[in-house]
């Protein structure tokens, strides 16, 4: 089974299963389908986490982000006026794409196909062309015209006819000649050359995918798993760990189960800016005593003065298992929809922004610096039973707010008991007011807005102090492969995604 947000995509990952490819080769061959369909989402510019479950076997987990470059000057930044990274269209944003060592990295540990499989689909659609979806017809309309992007203009509407021969080039490199085709070839030629002294020949030939040790905490009966900082993973634990002592209610339509949960993540993540950087050890936040003393703070009845997240951000979310029940959460993404809008001109591939979370504040462990990643918002995870076995696989897109959204699809699936379908079709709330990448700034709560389709009831969470905002809006892009007691596995690709066509194969 695999769930993303492409039919196209979902598709190719299912054939590579169908051929005797692993849960790893499937969702390779899913994200590379979406780094040629999905541009405004994820790419091979991007940045990648990875986690995966193999019987027997505890989590293993993958850091594939990058870093910034040789010339990082936070100086520089500070003395042209910045108090915080530039958005958009500037390489001070760009750290080094970590996205094609991911790949090759689970590939060499997991992988049973050739690359050369793996990646057919996604040339083929690249070469050939794939119909543009609603949401990349209307990112490129945003876009405007920048250098590198002139193959994304034939995105005229939806159903259009995109072609892509330079995305189709490089993933050819990469079946040639391994990551040296990538970093090395047209593209990291192209790269060097724009960033004219940012990055080094050095920073290119670095590995950026790392294995790393999982994070975990036991909430509602089962193991909840993830990867560590540089991620913002550990906000999802500790939020879950704080709702599992609160005694929410039977019936997440209470507006006291909104209430709860929002107070979890407003505690969870009050101090993020201070404690996520690369490398951070959050092990002291998810300890007992902790937990405790978080959760105590949290009134049944009433709001904390805590930071707010936010919801913006673009990123691709995917989810696969193959027939000896490995499984592997994957997310992707180029930070803030089209990244920091830079394309390297040789390939067309459009550059993240992921530099924006690095800090400027001088002696601030997670200052931008040469060679330092920065603080991440990506979230994939994993849920286990007491006996290792493995029951669901899940994430999503949402910049900041990817812990809060994943806090309710798995308390409605591990708390209540609800089928893959109903957790993530259920209606979401979200803490709104900020964006998605500036989101623990110490404003203080922002509302709390609702999806249209939020039960009548969640208008009594004003009765608690929130202040709530009914918006038109829906909130992620979430997937869901969940695995019952019989290992019958179920999976749900969320209807709130733009795209031709939403699909779990």
């Amino acid at each position: 089974m695999v769930c993303s947000v492409d039919q196209l995509a979902s598709a190719s990952g299912t054939a590579v299963l169908r051929a005797g490819g692993s849960a790893v080769d499937a969702a390779i061959a899913t994200n590379a389908v979406l780094a040629v369909t999905a541009p405004h989402m994820c790419g091979m510019g991007g940045d990648l986490f990875a986690l995966v479950h193999v019987d027997g076997r505890p989590p293993a987990a993958l850091n594939a982000s990058g870093r910034a470059g040789a010339g990082a000057d936070p100086q520089a930044l500070r003395e042209a006026g910045h108090r915080t990274m530039p958005f958009k269209n500037d390489w001070a944003s760009v750290t080094t794409p970590g996205c094609v060592d991911g790949w090759i990295a689970l590939h060499q540990r997991y992988g049973r196909l050739p690359m050369s499989r793996i990646l057919d689909d996604a040339i083929g659609y690249a070469r050939n062309g794939f119909p543009a979806s609603p949401l990349l017809a209307k990112g490129v309309k945003a876009l405007g015209n920048p250098v590198g992007a002139e193959d994304l203009a034939a995105a005229a509407g939806p159903g259009s006819l995109v072609r892509r021969p330079g995305v189709a080039r490089a993933l050819s490199a990469i079946v040639d000649s391994g990551r040296v085709g990538f970093y090395q070839g047209d593209f990291g030629r192209g790269f060097l050359e724009g960033a004219r002294g940012q990055f080094s020949v050095e920073d290119l030939a670095v590995d950026n995918a790392e294995w790393v040790d999982p994070i975990s905490v036991r909430a509602f009966g089962h193991d909840v798993w993830t990867t560590p900082p540089n991620s913002q993973g550990y906000l999802l634990l500790l939020s879950m760990a704080i709702a599992e002592r609160l005694d929410i209610p039977d019936g997440p339509d209470h507006p006291q189960w909104a209430h709860l949960l929002i107070e979890a993540s407003r505690l969870a993540g009050r101090d993020r800016p201070d404690v996520l950087f690369d490398d951070a050890d959050v092990g002291g936040l998810l300890t007992e005593g902790e937990v405790g003393a978080r959760a105590s703070l949290i009134s049944r009845t009433g709001i904390q003065n805590a930071a707010s997240p936010g919801d913006d951000g673009d990123t691709t979310y995917l989810c696969a298992i193959d027939g000896d029940g490995m499984g592997v959460s994957l997310i992707q993404s180029n930070a803030a929809g089209f990244g920091s809008g830079i394309f390297e001109p040789n390939t067309g591939i459009g550059l993240h922004n992921r530099g924006l979370g690095f800090h400027l504040t001088p002696g601030h462990p997670a200052e931008y610096q040469p060679g330092r990643r920065p603080p991440h918002t990506l979230v994939p995870v994993l849920a286990t039973r007491p006996d290792g076995s493995l029951r669901a696989i899940t994430g999503t897109m949402g910049g900041d707010t990817q812990p809060q959204i994943v806090l309710q699809i798995l308390t409605r699936l591990l708390r209540h008991g609800q089928t893959a379908g109903e957790a993530i079709g259920a209606p979401r709330w979200r803490i709104g007011n900020v964006s998605g990448f500036d989101t623990w700034a110490g404003r203080g709560p922002g509302p709390t807005q609702l999806e249209p389709e939020a039960p009548a009831t969640w208008s009594g969470l004003t009765e608690f102090g929130h202040r709530v905002e009914n918006v038109t809006d829906r909130f992620g892009h979430a997937h869901l492969i969940a695995v019952d007691d019989q290992s019958v596995r179920s999976g749900a690709a969320d209807p709130r995604a733009v795209v031709s066509a939403v699909s779990a194969h």
